[in-house]
């Protein structure tokens, strides 16, 4: 059985970057198979991986769902949509030497995807048994987990800015967890892009209302804006930079 990370937060808290890290993290110690799931319609794991990626799983359902409106259909005459769907997820599996990754995409078109989605969710099911571990970087909403289409996931770690009102936004998300009964062994906190690495007394105050479990602290890193600024992965700055070493004690403290 594979052992599932899911990250997760709002926009421009830099939890991709974490994810990342993450990962990178994993492969140095030795933890593979891995497989990274960047399941944000609006992020860029594969950008702080440094990794090309060529077609998504969205696209993948967007095809076979909009298939059967086409005067002429993608799916060869006497092939299934279900053989399709296996013949196609082939290509969207990015191999690399030291992971692989999946980018769920986003769904443009209108219609009904419960066909497609339960194919889709069948696949990533008998894929993920190939890997160790398995790390997700979610949107906000936890739609690709809450819809059963990623598997169940064992710790789920929330990032937040360092502001009163990003904790609140993660509070919601955490309640969300607890609505859609994820039940993961492990939620905790990150604090990510905190000045000087020390949290201050208000966010503090929040974290307690909100009853949300303290993880870690990563304090704000411009060796993380200087790689985004040059186009480097970010997941690749040096081990000995303030933020990689944030996220190592994380993992440590987890037991990963």
């Amino acid at each position: 059985m594979s052992f599932t990370i899911a990250v997760a937060g709002k926009g421009g808290t830099g939890k991709t970057t974490i994810c990342g890290m993450m990962i990178d993290y994993l492969v140095k110690t030795g933890k593979g198979p891995i497989l990274a799931v960047d399941a944000d319609a609006n992020s860029n794991l594969n950008e702080v991986l440094g990794v090309e990626i060529e077609t998504t799983i969205g696209e993948i359902r967007e095809e076979v769902n909009q298939a059967e409106n086409q005067l002429k259909s993608p799916i060869p005459a006497g092939m299934t949509k279900a053989d399709y769907i296996n013949f196609k997820f082939q290509d969207v599996l990015t191999e690399t030497k030291d992971y692989d990754m999946l980018v769920m995409g986003r769904t443009q078109g209108e219609g009904c995807y419960c066909y497609v989605n339960g194919m889709l969710k069948t696949q990533l099911q008998r894929f993920s048994d190939n890997y160790r571990y398995i790390v997700v970087d979610n949107e906000a909403g936890m739609e690709h987990i809450s819809r059963g289409i990623l598997p169940k996931v064992d710790v789920i770690l929330l990032v937040s800015d360092c502001s009163r009102r990003g904790i609140q936004a993660v509070g919601r998300i955490a309640k969300l967890v607890k609505d859609l009964k994820l039940n993961p062994k492990t939620m905790g906190l990150i604090v990510n892009r905190v000045p000087e690495g020390v949290l201050p007394e208000g966010v503090r105050e929040e974290i307690a209302l909100q009853k949300l479990e303290l993880i870690g602290v990563v304090p704000q890193d411009e060796t993380i804006f200087r790689y985004d600024n040059e186009g480097r992965p970010s997941s690749t700055v040096p081990e000995d930079c303030p933020s990689k070493k944030a996220v190592t004690e994380i993992m440590n403290k987890l037991d990963i």
